[in-house]
């Protein structure tokens, strides 16, 4: 038997370039090299409304858990139910076609519409795969429905006059777990237990959890090009046509005043005014989805590794619009007004 022995001495560490964790110091010791591939790099969603650059490889990623199986390449399609488990906040639920950050909304647990499994040479007639859709453009993974058969028929014998499809089911999930009322009656499960997901006993409002979960997926998955709200923009005087490249540049987004969030100062050229304070009932782990655009649409440093996390150099390199921020912000505005439009009109949890 041969023992590995390592020093956790024996490194450099440097946060700036490398965050040592258990196996990496287990890996140099057995000589280990890891190395940059091309292709790792992906957009990913970090907090909720707050996308940025992933290196996504397992040699040098810590514990990717089952993502590979979700989102195996940049290109692979899929949507992904993010909700929290046994979370100190409070309930919370966001979906994704990203890969997501573990801590997207608390200790996030993801459900997604498909599975992925690299494709196989052997043609097998009993393959579980052997129905399946090969979806990814080098053919190299086959895509199967994350939601099983039996769950199916579970939802078809609750309502043997109509058409289901597994998509309908996947939504029906999403309007669901947003009912305010589902939330106030289970919360005690909820704050220990993953949510269960009950048929309603109309089909009537099955389709109607279902049709407000595609559009909540609508407003929560196109954040980034829906259509700004016209919010009353404060700008020295100026017009939006005379505003300089540099004019767009945020530090820290603040309200006014600690009460008073209908008004947000951008920066010292522009001021938000005019927000509706029902915008602010959106709420995703414990916090406004309108206040993580705030904190996340910054300049911040990170205390260890003295890293600078600069959210312009994000709206100007990958965006290509140095107003990317403020528009986020008018963006979740709508996003918000519209989530809470579609929530309180859900119907009465009859089950």
């Amino acid at each position: 038997m041969k023992f590995v022995v390592y020093r956790e001495d024996f490194v450099k560490i440097d946060l700036l370039n490398f965050a040592w964790y258990g196996d990496s110091y287990k890996e140099v010791a057995r000589n280990k090299y890891y190395k940059f591939e091309d292709g790792s790099s992906i957009k990913a969603i970090y907090r909720p409304y707050s996308s940025q650059w992933v290196y996504f490889n397992s040699p040098m990623m810590h514990r990717v858990s089952k993502i590979p199986q979700i989102f195996p390449t940049a290109e692979a399609e899929n949507l992904t139910i993010c909700l929290t488990l046994s979370g100190t906040k409070g309930f919370s639920v966001l979906i994704s076609d990203l890969v997501p950050d573990l801590h997207l909304i608390g200790d996030a647990q993801c459900f997604p519409l498909y599975l992925y499994e690299e494709t196989s040479t052997e043609n097998k007639a009993d393959d579980l795969f052997s129905h399946a859709e090969t979806n990814t453009a080098d053919g190299k993974y086959t895509r199967k429905d994350a939601i099983s058969d039996a769950g199916l028929k579970h939802f078809k014998d609750a309502y043997p006059t109509e058409t289901i499809n597994k998509e309908d089911i996947f939504y029906y999930v999403y309007g669901l777990l947003h009912s305010e009322d589902y939330r106030t009656r289970y919360a005690d499960n909820l704050s220990k237990e993953l949510p269960r997901i009950p048929c309603v006993k109309k089909a009537e409002d099955f389709w109607a959890f279902s049709k407000a979960g595609r559009d909540l997926a609508h407003w929560h998955l196109n954040y980034e090009t829906v259509e700004p709200y016209k919010a009353k923009l404060d700008l020295k005087g100026r017009s939006v046509r005379e505003l300089q490249e540099h004019d767009y540049y945020v530090t820290k987004m603040k309200f006014i005043k600690k009460d008073q969030k209908d008004t947000v100062v951008y920066n010292n050229a522009i001021t938000i005014e005019n927000i509706p304070l029902e915008a602010y009932d959106y709420v995703v782990n414990g916090k406004p989805a309108l206040e993580w655009v705030m904190e996340r649409q910054g300049v911040s440093t990170h205390k260890d590794s003295g890293i600078v996390n600069d959210a312009n150099d994000w709206a100007i390199e990958t965006m290509n619009d140095p107003s990317y921020p403020l528009n986020l912000f008018l963006r979740v505005i709508t996003v918000s007004l519209e989530t809470m439009k579609i929530v309180r009109n859900l119907p009465k949890l009859d089950i």
